[in-house]
């Protein structure tokens, strides 16, 4: 079985910052990408940002030039550094985790954010 963690969520202002983070941990064979995802309420659960374990990204549109994610393949983790907060980013932020050769997916929990303006 493996856990996934989000962790660093939060309130901040509007032009403001914060870093999440994501962990995954147990019976961990390979990870593949690994991302962030975000739902708001009445709303689709959409991409923020992916990474290969070779570290090609992909970004959310509306995201791009203000969130970078990044890796550490030893620890399992990931993190997404968002810069330039709007209120628009208020969301329930998810960690997938896609492992192995069939391509398995895990989702942690969700870290609350809200950007207040």
């Amino acid at each position: 079985q493996v856990r996934v963690v989000e962790s660093g969520g939060g309130l901040a202002q509007a032009g403001g910052s914060l870093r999440l983070s994501c962990a995954a941990s147990g019976s961990i064979f390979s990870i593949n990408t690994m991302g962030w995802y975000r739902q708001a309420p009445g709303q689709e659960r959409e991409l923020v940002a992916a990474i290969t374990s070779g570290g090609d990204t992909e970004y959310g549109e509306s995201v791009k030039g203000r969130f970078t994610i990044s890796r550490d393949n030893a620890q399992n983790t990931i993190y997404l550094q968002m810069n330039n907060l709007i209120p628009e980013d208020t969301a329930l932020y998810y960690c997938r985790v896609e492992t192995g050769k069939y391509y398995t997916l895990y989702w942690g929990p969700g870290t609350q954010v809200i950007v207040s303006s």
